[in-house]
Parts: structure tokens; C-alpha cells; sequence
């Protein structure tokens, strides 16, 4: 190897799922993308060498739904506010921004930032525009079909097409209340035009989660896929629904999406029960969230470690797996020649108190911790 690299990890455990790697590895990156894995102790001179034995090396966390327009929407946050606590190094707007101010996030959020921040265009015009930190759905966005313009969304989705990576579309009643499942057919009208995948939010019916899951497309994403009661993906009797099933034999990606509303720990319980993991785990979070009871991505990561999904499985539904949602197979994988992106966690045990939207209280015996964040090969502030 000629010349010295930017940045060495060495001896972490390294896990890297999209390639099923467990094991103490050397990391190394070099222009801003990943250079080497290593056999520990390897010969390589390195400008900063950063001991990370005690620590898990991951590809950096990929968020696939948060909501972090901030200052443009009333329900964003601040992405470097809780980039390094929380590890991720790509952000993934979950509709925030609807065609009518979709540059408005392009240029005055994810252009002034080192972090990846991604997108799925909402369908409708105006994105998520009712929310404060006090109030939800003071205006739901997809009722009026009038801001559901198909055209609009698809010129967006031209200008920005690096950016944008889906189609956001919330229903039910308090998203878009009359309008039932209108929207959801204008959205993925735009989606088979332009080649991008849904994500879907349901909240209470109208429509029925049943009736949504059969419309939707192989490789599109149901969100807030453990709700509580209603739209739940149970029955009463703790059984899964036969839609929830055969959605996922379809291919359907079934997205955590915590959030202020959207994770019980009751239904996570018996789904896991019943080998029912979510494909891919993401906080929401947002103004009315970001203080509990999601924080972030790695507290909800944290919960379902504590609820007995392997780690393994909670770091490939928060690398790997979001990234082939978005359809960006360069990220979520720790390979040589694909960005310098890594997530350098500690797991901390003790006793831990974690709530669900509906303040159950689960108490756990560990946690993860977020050390370092590496964001285009160099350490993150």
C-alpha cells in the first residue's frame, strides 16, 4: 500500500451484514471512502490511528424516516443536532417536503451539512406543513386532492432525482381525513411513472391497513409497521393479520417508524414471537419526538436489542436493509470503495428504562452507545 491513509479504526469488532462479517478487523479510509479491511496490527501508516478494541464497528446508521427540515417545517428537527449521539450518518426525510418546497431541503439543509440527507418527496404539495411541537395534524396535507398534484411531483422528482429516493403518502383519518385511499393511488401513480418506491403512513381508519397493503407494490414501505391498536398488524387474539403475511411474501418493506404514536411494545413483542422482525428500524423523529419516547434511531435500535432481536438483525434493519429500500446499494456496507460511512458503538449494560407510545415501560439491561461517527472518512466533529 503506498502512502498513508486518512483515518485508521483499529481492532474493532467489525460487523458488516451485507457480507455477514463478525469479526476483530482493522478499518481504513482514505478519501473520503473505505480503503482496507484489515487484519488487526496490519502494516499501514495511517495521519490518525483511533483505538476503537472495546468497540463495534458498523457501516454508519442509515435513518430511513425522520423529519429533519428544520426550520422549514414546524416538524423538524436538527440532523447535527443528534447525528453524533445517535450515529447515523444518513438522514432519510420521510416527506417533510412536498414538490412545492422540496428545494427548500436540497439546498438549506442537506447542502449545508457533510451528513447524506435523502428524501422521499411527499405527495402533496405543501409536505407535512400541519405540525407544531404542541399540536399534531392541524392540517392533514392529504386531504384536499387539490395539492395532490401528480405533475408537480413528477418535475420535482426530474430536478432533484439524486435526492429524492421515494414518494411520501400519509392516509387515514387524520392525515387525509375523506379523501380515503385517493392519495395513496395518486402516489403510486407517480411512483410507477418515475420508478420509485412508496412509503406509506396509516394512522387510524379510514382506510383499512388491510385494503393499503394489498395496493401496495413489491419493494414498497409500509411505516409504523408495530403500531398500536388501531391498524395494528394483529388480531385481538395476538395473531398476525393474513394481509400483514402475504404483504411480505410480496416483497413489501415493513419500516419501524417509532415516532410520538407508532411502536407498542406489546404488538413488538408478539410479532417477534412469531418471527416477524421489521425489515428496516427508524426513530421518526421530529419535534414532538426527539425528546421521547423515540430520541433517535440508536434508543430504538437499543429497545428492540432489549425486546431479544439479535444484534446482528438490529444493525442490518438500521445499514443494510434501509439502503436497499432507497435503492443506494453503495451504502449500508462496510466495502472497500464504498463511503467512508461507520457508526463506532458500545454496548453498556445495566438497567435502562424504555417507553412506548403508549408509556409501557420496559425495562432493559443494556444499551448502545454512540462513540464515534465517522462521515466521509474522517472522525465527525
Amino acid at each position: 500500500m503506498t502512502g498513508k491513509v486518512d483515518l485508521l479504526l483499529k481492532g474493532g469488532r467489525v460487523m458488516d451484514p451485507s457480507v455477514g462479517l463478525d469479526a476483530q478487523k482493522d478499518i481504513a479510509f482514505k478519501d473520503g471512502k473505505i480503503f482496507a479491511i484489515l487484519d488487526c496490527n496490519s502494516p499501514i501508516e495511517a495521519k490518525e490511528v483511533q483505538d476503537v478494541s472495546d468497540c463495534i464497528v458498523c457501516p454508519g446508521l442509515i435513518d430511513l424516516h425522520t423529519h429533519i427540515y428544520w426550520g422549514g417545517t414546524g416538524l423538524g428537527v436538527n440532523a447535527e443536532d443528534i447525528a453524533g449521539r445517535s450515529a447515523t450518518t444518513t438522514f432519510v426525510d420521510a416527506g417533510s417536503a412536498g414538490a412545492g418546497n422540496f428545494g427548500g431541503l436540497k439546498h438549506f439543509i442537506a447542502d449545508k451539512t457533510d451528513l447524506r440527507i435523502l428524501g422521499f418527496l411527499n405527495i402533496s404539495f405543501a409536505g407535512i406543513c400541519g405540525f407544531s411541537k404542541k399540536k399534531a395534524n392541524l392540517f392533514p396535507e392529504c386531504e384536499d386532492i387539490r395539492l395532490l398534484d401528480s405533475d408537480e411531483c413528477i418535475e420535482a422528482i426530474a430536478k432533484y432525482r439524486e435526492s429524492i429516493v421515494g414518494i411520501k403518502v400519509r392516509i387515514g383519518r387524520y392525515a387525509s381525513g375523506n379523501a380515503g385511499m385517493m392519495p395513496l393511488q395518486i402516489a403510486r401513480e407517480v411512483g410507477e411513472e418515475t420508478g420509485l418506491p412508496l412509503m406509506t403512513h396509516v394512522d387510524f381508519p379510514p382506510p383499512d391497513r388491510d385494503d393499503v397493503l394489498n395496493y401496495l407494490r413489491p419493494g414498497d414501505v409500509l411505516t409504523h409497521c408495530f403500531r398500536p391498536f388501531p391498524n395494528a398488524p394483529l388480531y385481538g387474539n395476538g395473531s398476525i393479520r393474513e394481509a400483514v403475511t402475504r404483504a411480505r411474501e410480496r416483497g413489501i418493506i415493513f419500516d419501524l417508524g417509532h415516532g410520538g404514536g407508532s411502536l407498542s411494545f406489546q404488538v413488538s413483542r408478539k410479532m417477534l414471537e412469531q418471527d416477524f422482525l421489521p425489515d428496516t428500524i427508524s426513530s421518526d423523529v421530529h419535534v414532538m419526538s426527539v425528546d421521547g419516547p423515540a430520541f433517535d434511531i440508536l434508543v430504538t435500535m437499543s429497545k428492540f436489542l432489549c425486546l431479544g432481536m439479535p444484534l446482528m438483525d438490529v444493525i442490518r434493519a438500521s445499514t443494510t436493509r434501509p439502503a436497499e429500500a432507497i435503492q443506494r446499494l453503495d451504502l449500508g456496507n462496510l466495502k472497500v470503495g464504498s463511503p467512508g460511512d461507520a457508526a463506532v458503538l458500545r454496548i453498556e449494560e445495566g438497567r435502562f428504562e424504555y417507553y412506548d407510545v403508549k408509556q409501557e415501560l420496559l425495562l432493559g439491561d443494556k444499551r448502545l452507545i454512540s462513540e464515534k461517527v465517522v462521515v466521509k472518512g474522517k472522525i465527525w466533529r
